[in-house]
């Protein structure tokens, strides 16, 4: 089995390459998520070739019980996805208790998932609730227009939605409902899971005040589309508010 043939895996890959060139991620900055179908599962479940112990989570996420997810490796960097994914990628599983996870394939040259995993793993149980099962995928990038207005404007979702929706007639179509906003928090903390996770009930896309952007999607597609729009009308609102 091809590994850089099979769907999900070469669609992962080729969003982290495509953000990457976009600038979204120095060095190992960001990570991503993606819940496996079923039938993706059972397809490359021959490839489950480790047997690790299970790891206990920091968080109990007991919605995605039995649930695999690809995702980026810890330290791992974006620009290298699309070369070795077996590398800088891994699949894991949930236990049946939601508490733990154990790694099936994937970093082979050693590693762990992201450190944002709790943030991820809390946010697709929401998102895996609020949609019924649609949506699928968890992004987070450093776009450096965003975080540069997150240093001047309020930070709050009112203030923010109305200044990006003025930038361009898209906005409104890409995120009708808006941006959610979260304090500045340490990256990695259980309690930046759980500020996003609160508010991935009403938003798709969720600002984390002087650190990144955090986005929901059903497809690889619409996730970098979205996540594109917001950056891309932070960077007008950047040069409009630089001309006054």
């Amino acid at each position: 089995m091809d590994i850089e043939k099979i769907r999900f895996i070469k669609d992962f890959a080729d969003m982290a390459y495509e953000s990457y060139l976009m600038g979204w991620h120095e060095r190992n900055g960001g990570n991503m998520s993606y819940r496996l179908k079923e039938s993706e599962e059972s397809a490359f479940s021959p490839l489950f070739d480790r047997d690790d112990p299970w790891q206990q989570l920091d968080v109990s996420v007991p919605g995605l019980a039995g649930d695999c997810f690809l995702v980026t490796g810890s330290g791992k960097y974006f620009r290298n996805v699309i070369k070795d994914p077996e590398d800088t990628l891994c699949i894991i599983r949930i236990s049946e208790d939601g508490h733990s996870y154990r790694i099936l394939w994937g970093l082979k040259n050693g590693g762990s998932p992201t450190s944002e995993l709790a943030s991820h793993l809390l946010n697709h149980e929401v998102k895996k609730r609020v949609t019924d099962g649609r949506y699928r995928i968890m992004y987070h990038g450093h776009p450096e227009n965003v975080i540069a207005l997150s240093f001047v404007l309020p930070c709050d979702e009112i203030g923010f939605t109305k200044r990006l929706h003025e930038m361009m007639p898209e906005c409104r179509l890409t995120f009708p409902e808006g941006l959610g906003v979260v304090p500045e928090l340490e990256a990695g903390s259980i309690e930046l899971g759980q500020a996003t996770s609160k508010k991935m009930e009403d938003y798709n896309a969720v600002i984390w005040t002087h650190h990144g952007l955090f986005v929901s999607g059903e497809t690889f597609d619409e996730t970098f589309g979205l996540f594109h729009t917001v950056e891309k009308a932070s960077s007008i609102l950047v040069k409009v508010l630089s001309m006054k």
